[in-house]
């Protein structure tokens, strides 16, 4: 038999009241769980049971989240007098829409949120991956190679810099070499010692001078010589 139609009107027997309870809130919370994953909707259930005890469900990372968005949408909702501000507001829904996806496919990009992916899904997501991955090291080696290709003009420019500086150098050493020898034969030169003029000079002795003995009488054997000369004046030597 087919199953007849339940009026809808409050279950007076309290344990019937309650079975319906059970068994309807668990349907309802299937329902927005498959309409969330099938159609990729952002749904927030809650329900307090007659006696006050709480059940929820998100399809989001908070509930928060999708009520305070909930709140934006009926500001800005009830702020559209004009068709300007419609457009505006669908443009808005519309870029707010993208931002979302693009905000889960980075999620499961990230590795987050795969529960609700299929496998074919799930493999497209791994050949992204793996393109990705090509492009990134592509990049890096292309990157490390323009590195070495600068490291190595440097390398070039400073040997070319060294090569020029002990050219100089070579050369200074050369220039001050002769400086250095030409100074030491100057030196030597120098020091050579010079002859004193007018002193320590020869005596020249005049030997023209007569010098006359007595006839009468000999000189003496160990007489002194005479200092005086034949005029009487001692010479300049004798002094």
């Amino acid at each position: 038999m087919g199953r007849g139609k339940v009026e809808l009107k409050r279950i007076e027997n309290k344990i019937n009241r309650q079975v319906t309870f059970t068994k309807r809130r668990n349907g309802l919370l299937k329902k927005a769980y498959e309409l969330s994953v099938l159609c990729d909707a952002e749904i927030a259930l809650i329900i307090f049971s007659s006696r006050g005890k709480l059940y929820e469900f998100c399809s989001s990372s908070s509930i928060s989240k999708t009520l305070e968005r909930y709140h934006n949408y009926g500001a800005l909702e009830g702020n559209q007098p004009s068709a300007d501000s419609q457009n505006d507001y669908q443009e808005y829904l519309k870029h707010k829409t993208r931002v979302e996806v693009l905000q889960q496919s980075q999620r499961h990009m990230l590795g987050e949120d795969l529960g609700q992916l299929s496998t074919k899904d799930l493999e497209q997501l791994e050949r992204q991956l793996d393109s990705s991955l090509r492009l990134i090291r592509s990049k890096r080696t292309q990157h490390m190679l323009d590195q070495l290709a600068e490291l190595q003009q440097k390398e070039q420019c400073l040997t070319e810099m060294n090569k020029s500086l002990r050219i100089k150098l070579e050369e200074l050493g050369v220039a001050f070499q002769t400086s250095w020898h030409s100074g030491e034969e100057s030196v030597q030169y120098s020091q050579q010692p010079l002859q004193p003029e007018g002193f320590f000079q020869p005596v020249d002795f005049n030997n023209s001078l007569p010098i006359s003995y007595s006839y009468d009488t000999a000189p003496p054997e160990h007489a002194a010589p005479s200092t005086h000369d034949s005029t009487g004046v001692v010479p300049g030597w004798m002094l």
